[in-house]
């Protein structure tokens, strides 16, 4: 089969959140497809993370510690920005295009005779053969450890079949609820799903209803709090003496001294706000307790290198002005919280720069509010749709942001949407690019940034 083939029976599948909860959410199903595969999730040892915001810059800062500590390391995150093979990584490498056709195929066919059989009652969703895909690939590397970013929610993710060595609850707020619930309270109650019986879970303080159900589960379980309090810098809000320029074009990092694992290092971290420094905490933590656990070759200096060397991009990704285009900030700003902290860093670093927004978004996600925290800040705002059947008009946008009392201009396709603001932006401005993980790959894809 041909990689090109792969990917379009892939996609032939629906996007995940396109599918009746009922569908998506039965391990069973997912355990039937693995047990017929000779259970690839068992032939690695993981680490499992949950949350609203986050959990992908702390999986990424974490696979970047593991291989610092030269651990073979496998990284699963969603979505992706670009390339479907962004989401699954030995090393840093994504999955080859030969290796995902070949694996594709396999789960797919295997699959199919299970159906036949009666002993599946349909074909796997999408997210279901990719993680499939992710862990047939993990134990044919034979990486020594994986780090597995749940895809939504926990508790009926299809990620959830693993027997983590550590699980990890990154913050937690609304969002996703037509599948997850209606209150921080419910939606936490399906991302504590990840925490085992006796199990150790790294977390963070958060808002008082996540705290109390994650509290209560972790006693319930009988499960070991990790806290990663001790890893988070005492940085004020009100100053920015941590925040260095890089040296590189456009870019910055946090710097602050820790003590890890009795010593001192210290943190140099390219993921810019300060939301980022509890996903760095977390992940600290999580590197901390798997040393404890006897994970070889985890130190204080492999966690000083694995910090330093993470990438991430379309977070906050700064591309420096060139060739006529003006400097560009991407974020994958998707829901409330996610623009709040878009919101704090921008004001952080471009406090006196005008801004040009560009700004699409998913139908489902909570449009009007995360218009009224970005869209004060612009000095113009252009609304367009990426491609995605979820995808809502410039023109909804253009409405769900009435209340902001901003000029919202509409322009349908991405590409003459940034030029528009590029043309808006002259010499001086910033433009943003934000509100949907699809909306930063089509124009990373567009300007040609890599990945």
């Amino acid at each position: 089969m041909s990689y090109e083939t792969a990917i379009a029976r892939m996609f032939a599948l629906g996007h995940e959140l396109a599918q009746t909860p009922s569908h998506k959410f039965d391990l069973d199903h997912m355990r039937v497809l693995l047990r017929a595969l000779d259970h690839p999730e068992r032939r690695f040892p993981s680490v499992l993370i949950a949350g609203t915001n986050g959990k992908g810059s702390t999986a990424a800062t974490l696979a970047s510690i593991l291989r610092a500590s030269r651990l073979k390391t496998g990284l699963y995150t969603s979505p992706h920005l670009v390339r479907i093979n962004e989401r699954i990584r030995v090393n840093g490498e994504e999955i080859s295009d030969d290796d995902f056709a070949a694996l594709q195929g396999e789960v797919d066919r295997i699959a199919e005779r299970l159906i036949e059989r009666g002993e599946l009652p349909w074909h796997p969703s999408f997210f279901e053969m990719m993680t499939a895909i992710a862990f047939e690939h993990f134990a044919q590397e034979r990486v020594d450890l994986a780090v597995l970013e749940v895809g939504m929610g926990g508790r009926l993710d299809a990620t959830n079949v693993v027997a983590p060595r550590v699980s990890v609850i990154t913050d937690i707020s609304l969002d996703h609820q037509k599948f997850l619930g209606n209150t921080v309270g419910e939606i936490a109650r399906e991302k504590v799903g990840i925490i085992r019986p006796g199990g150790a879970v790294v977390t963070l303080p958060q808002q008082p209803e996540a705290n109390d159900v994650i509290g209560n589960t972790i006693l319930d379980l009988d499960a070991r709090a990790v806290n990663a309090v001790p890893y988070v810098p005492p940085v004020s809000p009100a100053s920015n003496q941590h925040l260095v320029p890089s040296g590189g074009q456009g870019g910055f990092v946090y710097r602050y001294p820790l003590a890890v694992l009795g010593e001192q290092i210290l943190v140099e971290t390219p993921l810019v706000g300060r939301h980022q420094l509890r996903n760095v905490a977390l992940a600290v933590a999580t590197a901390v307790e798997l040393n404890r656990q006897g994970i070889d070759g985890i130190t204080a200096k492999s966690i000083e290198r694995g910090i330093r060397e993470t990438r991430w991009p379309g977070r906050f990704q700064v591309i420096a002005a060139q060739a006529g285009w003006p400097e560009m900030v991407l974020d994958v700003a998707h829901n409330p919280a996610g623009a709040w902290a878009l919101r704090s860093a921008l004001s952080e670093r471009y406090e006196d720069r005008p801004l040009i927004f560009v700004f699409g978004a998913m139908r489902d996600k909570a449009i009007s509010e995360m218009t009224e925290i970005l869209f004060p800040l612009a000095e113009r705002v252009i609304a367009t749709r990426p491609e995605n059947p979820r995808a809502a008009s410039p023109e909804e946008i253009q409405r769900a942001a009435v209340r902001t009392g901003v000029d919202v201009e509409t322009v349908e396709d991405v590409k003459l949407a940034l030029e528009r603001a590029r043309v808006l932006a002259g010499a001086k401005a910033l433009v943003v690019i934000t509100g949907s993980i699809y909306l930063v790959g089509e124009v990373m894809q567009s300007i040609g940034t890599d990945v």
